[in-house]
């Protein structure tokens, strides 16, 4: 029993890492560059990466199994390349936790970076600080509370994921089944005892979670 609950909770937590890491890395950079950066389109581009946020997670699923579905020019690609299909693997997992956790990542860094006061910016500017620097060593230390906290509800939210994982990874022990997941199918079971487990446990991580969200935000 201790087998079967703890592999579901471990395999979320690994999927809700990787994916938190990738979403820092591409919401921070993104975030910037749209809080910074005028240019035509800009509404639009930005709508799009907010878009997974107001989706139902079925439908990211649906397109996610398009684009990267064996009968895609993507999913033949990577098929040929790594000798099998991307669908129904770890892989798939994490691309599905990245997509829908990326749009709190990248709102909340993009936030941040706006409220930086641009006087400051410019005043490293005449000290001669380069554009690298200056968003290292002042515009991420200015904006860092809210990276974190974007940060912290992205791997929530990476660790929550339901919808899109299910259609795109699937649900298989030991390999793709996450905690909702396994929550889902040990209801179907009616096996209420380990749904109990596995809905406590993700309910004290979350809980947890948002605590400290509410801290960094103080």
């Amino acid at each position: 029993m201790a087998t079967n609950f703890w592999t579901p909770v471990q395999l979320s937590i690994e999927i809700a890492a990787v994916s938190t890491i990738i979403v820092i890395i591409l919401g921070v950079f993104l975030g910037r560059l749209m809080a910074v950066r005028k240019f035509k389109g800009k509404i639009i581009i930005d709508t799009i990466f907010l878009l997974p946020l107001v989706l139902p997670p079925t439908v990211v699923g649906f397109l996610l199994i398009i684009i990267f579905g064996r009968n895609s020019p993507v999913g033949q690609f990577i098929e040929w390349f790594f000798k099998q299909p991307i669908m129904f693997t770890w892989w798939a997992a994490l691309i599905a936790s990245t997509i829908v956790a990326f749009p709190l990542m990248y709102q909340s860094a993009r936030t941040g970076f706006e409220a930086v006061d641009e006087d400051i910016e410019n005043a490293a500017r005449v000290d001669g600080a380069s554009e690298y620097h200056l968003f290292m060593f002042i515009s991420i230390p200015l904006a860092i509370k809210t990276i974190v906290s974007g940060a912290i509800l992205s791997f929530a939210r990476a660790l929550g994921e339901f919808g899109a994982t299910l259609m795109f990874a699937g649900n298989i022990p030991g390999k793709t089944q996450t905690i909702p997941t396994a929550i889902y199918v040990a209801i179907d079971s009616g096996n209420m005892e380990m749904a109990w487990l596995w809905v406590s446990s993700i309910i004290a991580i979350s809980f947890l979670m948002l605590i400290f969200v509410h801290f960094i935000r103080t």
